[in-house]
């Protein structure tokens, strides 16, 4: 039978969110219901209450989460009641022309349930980013979670689902950052932060953080940068060069997004050197430069989705590495709050204040 249970949702464009009963119909074919353990607040479910993706109001919101498989539906083979799963917003379905190229992580027909959850009324919502986890209970697609070791944490397993991953990706997956790399990570909010774990992970000899909030710099220097600028004082792209023998980076994260930062990041680098781009644009963002200024640099410019994560193949890896304590995911964690809390999160987030307010259910 369907459960009614709590839900987070935005109604209307800029509206402060509400608690309210949601309907979770049973898992249909290929659908599994899971029970919400945690679920990180993420810019993402704030740019969704703004009006930012798109105007399918009612959203459900929330989408950083881990949790329990409860039921399952039919054909359902990947997990089973009870399995520990971290959801992800890239269930690879494995026949578009990216994942025969064998480029899985770059899929471009990623599956969400069929089925819509409801309000009491039958108003159909919106899952954020096909997932819908400030709720109790939530329904998704079976490749929308991954399991892993059931002795993480859910607060900080539930964080791979977006932010952590996005950011370490960018360093790991997309910036291909290798032993003795320089790298430099503009922005150093949660995704930024993650990337400087990354860099730290794959073995970067130097680690650059560029913020303009002294707090910011100081939580990179816990979780790895070997060197802070900081933006109100130096001119980024000097400090940078500076650092690097005057030569830039090998590897510049843009974790802000915007052509400001970006142009940063484009002459931060050394000759031949990557720019990875992981903070999101909004749309009406424009970029004008030189066009010699490409051709004469050379190397790669990227953009990073969701870290160019495979979850199966990543989300597992990542957590093997936090229980064995070679990974300090933890960290960023910066306060455990309530369901009721979430609205109260987006102003702290929006502060600057923490790198993850997680809800935990």
């Amino acid at each position: 039978m369907p459960q009614q249970v709590r839900g987070v949702i935005a109604r209307s464009k800029q509206a402060p969110v509400e608690l309210t009963d949601i309907v979770v119909p049973d898992p249909g074919p290929g659908e599994v219901v899971v029970a919400i353990a945690a679920c990180g607040v993420c810019h993402t479910d704030l740019t969704y209450r703004e009006g930012g993706i798109n105007d399918e109001f009612p959203f459900l919101l929330g989408h950083e989460a881990a949790g329990t498989v409860e039921s399952v539906g039919e054909g359902v083979d990947s997990v089973r009641p009870g399995d520990f799963v971290v959801l992800n917003w890239r269930a690879v379905c494995g026949q578009c022309r990216a994942c025969k190229r064998g480029r899985p992580q770059y899929c471009f027909d990623t599956f969400n349930a069929n089925q819509k959850m409801t309000l009491t009324d039958g108003t159909e919502l919106t899952p954020a980013l096909g997932i819908g986890a400030f709720a109790d209970k939530t329904l998704v697609h079976a490749g929308q979670c991954t399991k892993v070791d059931p002795a993480a944490d859910p607060a900080v397993a539930g964080l791979l689902g977006c932010g952590v991953m996005a950011g370490l990706g960018a360093a790991v997956n997309t910036g291909a950052v290798g032993r003795g790399d320089s790298v430099a990570v503009i922005g150093c909010g949660g995704v930024g932060d993650a990337a400087i774990v990354g860099a730290r992970l794959a073995g970067a000899s130097t680690i650059i953080a560029v913020d303009r909030d002294a707090r910011k710099l100081g939580w990179a220097v816990e979780l790895g940068a070997t060197h802070t600028v900081d933006a109100t004082e130096a001119d980024a792209v000097e400090a940078i060069q500076g650092l690097t023998g005057g030569f830039g980076a090998d590897v510049v994260i843009d974790a802000v997004g915007r052509p400001e930062t970006w142009k940063q990041a484009f002459y931060a680098r050394d000759l031949a050197g990557t720019v990875v781009l992981v903070g999101v644009p909004t749309p009406d963002m424009r970029l004008e430069m030189p066009l010699l200024d490409f051709f004469s640099r050379g190397g790669a410019l990227k953009s990073s989705w969701y870290g160019d994560c495979l979850p199966e193949r990543d989300f597992p890896m990542l957590v093997d590495l936090y229980l064995q304590g070679r990974l300090p995911l933890e960290r960023f964690v910066t306060e455990r709050i309530a369901l009721e809390d979430v609205e109260k999160a987006f102003h702290t987030m929006h502060a600057g204040e923490v790198l993850r307010s997680v809800v935990i259910l």
